[in-house]
């Protein structure tokens, strides 16, 4: 690739040992942060009951993390570069646990957004570093197909494996112990890794720029909030001003960049047609899987009356999907061509998405179920293809930045997802008609109507829940058909930018 390639040496032979039980303990760190992406949507009704958020607030709690991880990783990734990979990846596990703490005692709405806002932080060190180090483990590029195969397993799956999670605990226990699990499965992650993970890092990163941290951080950031508030309640002015402000911000990143001899992003990856192809196809196959999964286990659970491990098991054919694709996907995209692969996944997660379109209340589980494996093995095969094409694009020294890409686009996916199409199923809800005396809190969120309907009387509380479910489901049809329009059209884009790429076959040279 222009721009990022290194004159050519001896081709990475040497194989690391220990490499597969390393890698074990990366797939366990990216599957915990996948999980914590989704483990609340089987809470919410909970959440909603004992900490009593706004509709907006309660969209802020399922997004929050999303979008700070999507702010930072670039800037982490890089970090990991400069410092090692191996030693962020510990830290940011350490202090993972730790805020998990305050995410499962937070006592008010604030309380709570404020402390998924630091778990993203925390989050951030974490995705980059474990791909990174998958790029310095495997130097064999079949090896490294497999690798990355397992991990972007753990990533999709990890996503469907929440609200299973979620479920179980919430059966037993209440909603805090979503995140207080992260507590013993980080602690094995940080003994397992000070004894089977090799650190690595750009030998010569250059200084860390803290002005392009923030830039990076305020762009991302601003841009996310005016979509997210453009979508949900018009063009305000306080939303034109942030997405203004987070665009000056992103270009003065750019620009920046590109003067710099040691910038946090390589600006000119991007001009790699491929590169930016596959960076798409990972950021709108995320977008497709976490709306579908976060509003959904809604559905099942509020419109259904599901328990929340029924809600959660009714999801299994996302991860059980996921996972068989993701561990085919480098096989296939060696067999056929590479755009042929992330464009069929991009379609199968958008096609996944249609059935969703003419749901009711009542619909029966075979068409959701095979709607949700369909919506898994797409997004197995494009997020696992389009990982590999990214991370073998730059070389060792890079690897940081550039799995942060990847990760950014994973990470930004989820928060427009549940973002875009939940302000089109909060927009839709909102206008429900409910029986006379239906109090204003009910149209915020349908979990505030289903509480608000156990206190009123047995003549009313029917009407009231007919409508506002109704009313959401309503919403949950308009979204996946929007989610299925804008996926099939990112797959044609996709189709253009990804022409003649290739996966390598022998060791990388730099």
């Amino acid at each position: 690739m222009t721009g990022t390639r290194r004159p050519a040496g001896p081709p990475e032979t040497e194989k690391h040992p220990a490499r597969w039980l390393a890698l074990a303990v990366l797939v366990l760190a990216v599957l915990l942060v996948a999980v914590d992406a989704t483990v609340l949507a089987l809470a919410t009704p909970y959440l909603s009951e004992d900490l009593r958020p706004s509709g907006t607030q309660l969209l802020w709690i399922g997004d929050v993390y999303s979008f700070v991880i999507a702010g930072l990783l670039v800037s982490m990734g890089s970090l990991g570069d400069r410092i090692g990979r191996r030693r962020i990846l510990l830290l940011g596990a350490t202090a993972f646990g730790a805020i998990s703490v305050l995410n499962a005692y937070a006592t008010t709405p604030e309380m709570m957004i404020a402390a998924r806002a630091l778990l993203g932080v925390a989050g951030a060190t974490l995705m980059p570093a474990t791909l990174a180090l998958i790029r310095n483990l495997f130097h064999d590029p079949r090896e490294r197909s497999l690798a990355i195969g397992l991990w972007g397993a753990a990533a999709s799956a990890g996503m469907a494996v929440g609200p299973i999670l979620g479920g179980a605990l919430l059966e037993y226990f209440w909603w805090g112990s979503v995140f207080l699990i992260n507590l013993p499965v980080m602690a094995v992650l940080v003994v397992a890794g000070l004894k089977l993970l090799p650190e690595s890092r750009n030998p010569a990163p250059g200084p860390w720029d803290l002005v392009g941290v923030a830039l990076l951080l305020v762009g991302m950031v601003g841009v996310v909030y005016a979509i997210k508030e453009s979508a949900a309640h018009g063009f305000a002015r306080g939303a034109l001003a942030a997405g203004l402000l987070g665009a000056a911000a992103l270009l003065g990143f750019v620009r920046r960049q590109l003067t710099l001899s040691a910038p946090l992003l390589d600006m000119r990856m991007f001009r790699n047609p491929g590169f930016s192809g596959a960076v798409l196809a990972d950021l709108m196959t995320i977008f497709g899987l976490a709306g579908v999964i976060f509003f959904l286990s809604q559905y099942l659970q509020l419109v259904q009356d599901r328990s929340p491990l029924e809600a959660g098991l009714a999801e299994l054919p996302v991860a059980v999907g996921a996972v068989v694709a993701g561990l085919l996907a480098g096989r296939a995209a060696r067999r056929f061509p590479v755009r042929a692969v992330v464009c069929g996944g991009l379609a199968a997660v958008g096609l996944g998405l249609a059935p969703l379109t003419v749901i009711d209340p009542s619909t029966g589980y075979p068409l959701l179920g095979t709607a949700l494996l369909v919506v898994g093995i797409g997004a197995g095969f494009a997020f696992t293809v389009t990982a590999d094409v990214i991370l073998s694009s730059v070389p060792k020294e890079q690897a940081g930045a550039a799995s942060a890409v990847s990760e950014t686009a994973y990470e930004l996916g989820t928060a427009l997802g549940i973002a875009l199409l939940g302000s089109i199923v909060t927009g839709v809800y909102r206008g429900f008609d409910g029986p006379a005396g239906t109090p204003d809190a009910a149209h915020e969120s349908l979990g505030a109507a289903v509480q608000i309907a156990e206190h009123l009387p047995p003549g009313t509380a029917p009407a009231l829940l007919e409508a506002a479910r109704d009313s959401f489901v309503d919403g949950l049809s308009l979204a996946a058909g929007a989610g299925t329009a804008t996926l099939l059209a990112a797959a044609t884009v996709t189709w253009f930018l990804l022409r003649g790429r290739k996966l390598d076959d022998e060791p990388a040279e730099h």
